[in-house]
C-alpha cells in the first residue's frame, strides 16, 4: 500500500496535510496521536471511503479511488460498530461477504465469527448483543474477506480480555498471511506490540515515523506526551 501527499481540508483547515507512508506485506503501521489529529480522516481516504483533495492511495498499484475492486482489498474496522440490529451476528457478517461476491458466504462468515471467537453468538440479533460483542462481530465483518489491507481504528475500544486476545491473534495471522494492517490506538504499548513502523500524527501530518525496531517502549511513551501536548 502507497500513501503519497495525501491533503484533506474542512473548512479552511486541513486535517490531513501532506502525508506519504508505504506498508509492505505483513507489515504494521502503529499510528498515534490525540483527538482531532486526523487519523480516522486519513483511515477513511485510506479506505476510499473520503476523497483526498490531494494525492493518491494505491493498493497493489492499484488507486484505491478507481472503484469497488478496488476497494474490495481494503478492510475497515470502526470504533463504531455500524451493525445492522435486525440481523443476526452471521447475516451481518454473510451479507458483507455476499457483498464481496465470496463463493461460500455463509461459511466464510462462520470462520470469520469463530476467528472473533463470537461463533456462538451467531444467530442472536446484534441488537441483543453487547457493546464487546459487537465490536468482535464488526471486526469479523471487516475480515471476512480477508483484505490486503486492514485499517482499524480504535480496535480494542470495548473488548474485554478474551476478545483483546481474540483481536491481536486474528491480527498477527493477517500479518502473517501477508496483509499490510495500520493501527490507530492511544495504547503505547497495545500497538507497538503488533507494530514494524510507528508514526505519530499531529495537526494532520507525521510529525514522528520510524521503525518500531529502533524504538524504546517507555522513551517513546514519554516523548508522544510531550509532543501531544505542544501548543502551536
Amino acid at each position: 500500500m502507497q500513501a503519497e501527499g495525501l491533503v484533506r481540508t474542512f473548512g479552511g483547515r486541513r486535517a490531513v496535510d501532506s502525508v506519504s507512508f508505504t506498508l509492505h506485506a505483513g507489515d504494521c503501521l502503529a499510528l498515534f496521536g490525540p483527538n482531532g489529529a486526523g487519523k480516522t480522516t486519513l483511515l477513511r481516504m485510506l479506505a476510499g471511503l473520503l476523497a483526498p483533495g490531494q494525492g493518491t492511495v494505491r493498493v497493489n498499484g492499484v488507486p484505491v479511488k478507481e472503484g469497488a475492486a478496488a476497494r474490495a482489498q481494503v478492510g475497515l474496522v470502526s470504533h463504531a460498530s455500524m451493525l445492522y440490529g435486525v440481523l443476526t451476528a452471521r447475516e451481518n457478517v454473510e451479507f458483507a461477504a455476499k457483498l464481496y461476491g465470496l463463493p461460500d458466504p455463509r461459511g466464510a462468515a462462520m470462520r470469520a465469527l469463530e476467528l472473533m471467537r463470537v461463533e456462538d453468538r451467531a444467530d442472536a440479533p446484534a441488537r441483543t448483543l453487547s457493546r464487546g460483542l459487537q465490536q468482535r462481530v464488526s471486526i469479523a465483518r471487516a475480515m471476512v474477506h480477508s483484505p490486503r489491507l486492514l485499517l482499524c481504528d480504535e480496535p480494542y475500544t470495548g473488548l474485554d480480555d478474551a476478545g483483546s486476545a481474540a483481536l491481536t491473534d486474528a491480527l498477527t495471522e493477517r500479518r502473517e498471511e501477508g496483509a499490510a494492517l495500520l493501527l490507530v490506538t492511544h495504547n503505547i504499548s497495545e500497538g507497538l506490540a503488533l507494530a514494524t513502523q510507528a508514526a505519530i500524527m499531529r495537526r494532520g501530518r507525521f510529525v514522528r515515523h520510524e521503525a518500531r525496531d529502533l524504538l524504546d517502549v517507555r522513551a517513546y511513551q514519554t516523548q508522544y506526551r510531550e509532543l501531544a501536548a505542544m501548543h502551536d
